[in-house]
């Protein structure tokens, strides 16, 4: 296969474009929609107090050891792995991680088109045009889906074309800011609401009964899907990265605003709930079960906007999804990112060609998920449930044993000068050894009942 020159690539123009950039692919629907339904399904704060746990104790470690194979070889994920490794399977791992980036995308693409259409949503309601708000509201309509995928998978291939610098850096320079200022807005405006009391304590007071083995499994996948890990991202944007940049700082301000976003998103979204309840939309049964779980953003919110003052409920309304869209914008585009790298590296296929071709194809995906929503929940088992953490776990191997730890450091001392008397040189390589991979091994295992399994034969 044709090499690219390397130099062609593209770069960062800035540390804080690649902090911006890194974190955008990790902040998106996973912070903003599935992270406050998980955290309400599974105890409050103990899920939260877990994930912050997950995030920190195997998602940085993990995030640093992508970041430094990618900017060791200027690679793609599987270029990076064909570049330290002679063994022919070792490439596979990088080319696992580049098929979950496309599977995720093929569904992140219909539920990123349904925040989008939302917002028309909202917008036709309070202007009094329900046949065109019950229209949009009606996310099993094929064509309504087809439609709003294809925009929003036509929005990211146009940022994506814009290269490294333009394209992806000056995008998420511009969204960030604006989603994190929306984000703060809503918060103040529910905070002083009815009921919101109640649902900031059930968010920010863990009950420790709460925690069991489901609950920690859930925190950690929701910790890898949002930190954007085992899919190769990182490693296609620390292939970008300059040697002057200290990537274990770099790494942890990504995990710092994807955490913080996410705990943001669970200021809004919680005394929200607690909010609809006072308004008379109902989200919790007698027990006081969550009723909905994935549904809660489109369809319970939109009811609790709907029951709002007019101009309260629009502003509410069309600002939460506008959020939302912007959000999965921002990972949208470094999930195309990771294949559209993978063919200009490996094929020397020009970018423009390649961000068309590839993003082309995954929608030809999308658009038949978009009339059979159901696939949905199985493509997102296969390739983020149990695909990030696997890919997550192999690329702790392949660091710790094949490349080895001695090299990853070697790396890490571009830009970071005081590595060797740091606290970080003596942990990181027990996280990344055995810690991390012990922990996503045993979640895996989990995942697919093999645990449950041998427990019931002791």
């Amino acid at each position: 296969m044709a090499q690219t020159d390397t130099s062609s690539r593209g770069n960062w123009n800035s540390k804080v474009g690649f902090i911006l950039a890194a974190a955008g692919s990790a902040v998106g629907l996973g912070n903003i929609w599935r992270f406050p339904t998980e955290v309400a399904s599974n105890g409050g704060g103990a899920f939260l107090l877990i994930y912050l746990i997950c995030c920190f104790a195997i998602g940085f470690p993990v995030m640093v050891a992508e970041l430094s194979i990618g900017r060791n070889t200027d690679r793609n994920p599987v270029g990076a792995f064909k570049a330290l490794s002679s063994n022919k399977f070792y490439p596979l791992i990088g080319f696992w991680g580049v098929l979950c980036g496309v599977m995720i995308l093929s569904f992140y693409t219909v539920v990123a088109g349904w925040t989008f259409s939302y917002v028309f949503e909202e917008i036709f309601f309070f202007m009094g045009l329900d046949s065109w708000a019950n229209y949009f509201a009606e996310v099993s309509n094929g064509v309504k889906n087809g439609i709003f995928s294809t925009i929003f998978m036509g929005a990211t291939v146009s940022i994506i074309l814009g290269g490294v610098s333009d394209g992806i850096e000056r995008a998420t320079k511009f969204m960030m800011p604006v989603l994190i200022g929306i984000l703060m807005i809503m918060i103040g405006y529910v905070s002083f609401q009815p009921g919101a009391a109640t649902g900031f304590a059930q968010y920010l007071k863990p009950d420790f009964s709460q925690i069991s083995a489901p609950l920690i499994f859930s925190a950690m996948g929701q910790a890898f899907f949002s930190l954007s890990l085992g899919m190769g991202a990182l490693i296609t944007y620390g292939s970008y990265l300059s040697k002057k940049e200290n990537i274990p700082e770099a790494a942890a301000y990504v995990t710092l605003a994807d955490v913080g976003i996410a705990f943001l998103a669970g200021l809004l979204i919680m005394p929200a709930m607690y909010m609809a309840d006072s308004f008379g939309v109902s989200i919790f049964s007698e027990s006081g079960e969550l009723l909905a779980s994935t549904d809660l953003i489109f369809q319970v919110l939109p009811a609790l906007f709907h029951s709002l003052s007019t101009t309260a409920g629009a502003i509410f309304g069309v600002s939460f999804f506008l959020l939302l869209s912007m959000a999965a914008l921002t990972s949208t585009i470094s999930l195309l990112e990771v294949p559209t790298s993978y063919v200009i590296d490996e094929y020397n296929i020009k970018r423009k060609k390649a961000a068309t071709m590839i993003g082309g194809g995954i929608l030809i995906i999308s658009l038949i998920i978009s009339f059979d929503v159901s696939l949905i929940g199985t493509i997102d088992f296969i390739f983020s449930t149990v695909g990030l953490p696997l890919g997550g776990f192999l690329i702790c191997y392949f660091l710790g044993y094949v490349w080895t730890v001695e090299n990853a450091l070697e790396e890490l001392e571009h830009g970071y000068p005081a590595l060797d008397s740091s606290i970080f040189k003596a942990i990181w390589p027990i996280f990344i050894k055995f810690l991390a991979p012990l922990a996503i091994l045993y979640n895996l295992l989990e995942a697919i009942g093999l645990i449950s399994y041998i427990e019931q034969l002791f």
